[in-house]
């Protein structure tokens, strides 16, 4: 049998996309992105859930040139848990979203460069 595996987000960047690279010359950015609840809770505020993605290769490039904190982003990819041991040897389990796909979808920096872009094109 097929287990299914994929999530679909859109939400808010926590902070601007810090781009790295891997040993083998592999772009990897990690970022969290939140994600606004969509009912208020008994002070009849509401509840953000912030949730930690991890791109890779050209997705991680591209989303640290073109997105910046409080950008808009819509993210298609699947679950995934790993495990690993703290510097007190306590075991420290985290859940992340694997990233498939980023679809930009607002923002000052990418409204800024599409906007640079069409104007040269003219």
């Amino acid at each position: 049998m097929n287990m299914i595996n994929q999530v679909t987000l859109v939400g808010r960047l926590t902070r601007d996309p810090e781009l790295r690279y891997t040993p083998d010359g592999h772009a990897v950015s990690n970022i969290t992105i939140a994600l606004n609840r969509p009912f208020k809770n008994s002070s009849g505020e509401y509840i953000s859930d912030f949730v930690q993605c991890t791109l890779w290769k050209r997705t991680a490039e591209n989303t640290a040139q073109y997105c910046q904190k409080g950008s808009i982003v819509g993210i298609t990819g699947r679950i995934q848990t790993r495990h690993y041991d703290d510097q007190d040897g306590k075991r420290v389990y985290v859940t992340e979203v694997i990233a498939e796909s980023v679809k930009f979808m607002g923002g000052k920096k990418v409204e800024q460069e599409v906007s640079s872009k069409h104007m040269v094109e003219v």
